[in-house]
């Protein structure tokens, strides 16, 4: 499975990018997490459904000094991309 993740709130600035990665790499996640020009965090993770809703679960918290308003979750199509996690755009 493959999802994408917009997280909105105080989310740049945080070590949000860093803390997402280490995470989903925990996780056994494959995908990238980048900072959006309009001050969200973009991540697309592929893997399998579970370990995809702790992901989601941990970017509704974030770091110790994030405060997130909210996750927007989606499904993406197609056959998986990445074959390691890291920060960087799609």
């Amino acid at each position: 499975m493959r999802r994408r993740f917009v997280v909105r709130g105080m989310v740049q600035g945080v070590n949000f990018r860093a803390t997402a990665a280490d995470q989903a790499r925990r996780l056994r996640l494959t995908g990238r997490v980048w900072n959006r020009d309009d001050g969200t965090v973009e991540c697309v993770a592929e893997g399998d459904a579970d370990a995809l809703e702790r992901l989601r679960a941990w970017l509704a918290r974030g770091p110790r000094f994030a405060r997130v308003e909210r996750v927007e979750v989606s499904d993406v199509d197609g056959a998986a991309r990445y074959d390691d996690f890291r920060i960087a755009r799609p």
